[in-house]
């Protein structure tokens, strides 16, 4: 049935949604200010996350910052952020809407199509992650001397590396959306509290080997684990492999992996969202305000 229905949403209507969708959760992003101290904003805020973790490292490590270690942390934060932009944003959408705007009932009667509207906002997020992804790493590279010389990244690597997992992480975040749908109180932090569970358990920051054994497990099952190792190893080498968990594993295993992982999330997110959805509007939650 749910296929059916997805075969004859007319395409104009699929490109109608997401495109009004990226507009408008890049106006809700950046409008609350103007634009000199929004531009300010997007630059402090990423640098002040980054100068929370160097401060913690130059304690732990005495201030040496030449380390391959360093710039395996550095890189490894610095692009978790897509990970709280992409999963938080798609799901923080249903709170917006629901009970921010208080507009998530006209949306539902609107022509337009709810799940690529949702997505449509995460894509916004991406592009407002992607400048403090930027910003974090040049400030690494000129002031921190973090490693990064652009003859040798792996290019091709990187490329295929990096949409799998923003694609995966926008899967997730519809999960996650789905079970925002559902729930009647604090449904506001679910994309926060997922988002800072999977930086302990992804090795954002440091090995998995690092943790106890028998919470590893956990981090062997989240995509973001692999996602952030090929984008080490494509922009590093293989020096990361020394702090790697997964030495044994070549590029394409790990590029293997990741690739079923998007797959897996590709084929069960729409339909988990479709169960959640159904599941909330039996339950009159659509356009219930409950936090604000």
């Amino acid at each position: 049935m749910a296929e059916r229905q997805a075969a004859q949403v007319p395409s104009n209507i699929v490109r109608r949604s997401f495109a009004i969708a990226t507009w408008l959760g890049w106006k809700i992003e950046s409008n609350w200010t103007d634009p000199f101290l929004f531009a300010v904003y997007s630059v402090i805020k990423p640098l002040a996350g980054a100068a929370i973790i160097v401060v913690m490292y130059s304690v732990v490590a005495s201030g040496n910052f030449d380390t391959p270690y360093f710039a395996f942390l550095y890189f490894g934060n610095a692009f978790y952020q897509y990970v709280s932009s992409v999963i938080t944003g798609v799901s923080w959408s249903i709170v917006d809407d629901r009970e921010h705007y208080r507009t998530l009932k006209y949306l539902y009667v609107a022509p337009i199509r709810f799940q690529y509207y949702l997505l449509g906002r995460g894509v916004a997020r991406i592009l407002a992650g992607t400048f403090a992804v930027i910003i974090t790493i040049a400030g690494g590279v000129l002031f921190l001397h973090v490693p990064l010389n652009f003859a040798q990244v792996d290019w091709l690597l990187f490329s295929v590396s990096f949409v799998l997992g923003i694609v995966v992480l926008i899967y997730m975040g519809l999960v996650l959306a789905g079970v925002t749908l559902m729930l009647a109180h604090h449904s506001d932090v679910v994309g926060d509290a997922v988002a800072s569970a999977m930086f302990l358990f992804s090795g954002a920051i440091f090995p998995l080997s690092y943790l106890p054994a028998f919470i590893r497990p956990i981090g062997y099952a989240l995509p973001v684990t692999y996602w952030l190792e090929l984008l080490r190893r494509s922009i590093i080498g293989s020096s990361v492999e020394s702090f790697s968990s997964f030495g044994s594993l070549t590029n394409l295993e790990l590029l293997s992996i990741l690739l079923g992982f998007t797959l897996l999330f590709g084929l069960f997110s729409n339909a988990i969202f479709r169960a959640c959805e159904r599941r909330a509007k039996e339950k009159g939650l659509i356009d219930q305000i409950t936090n604000y």
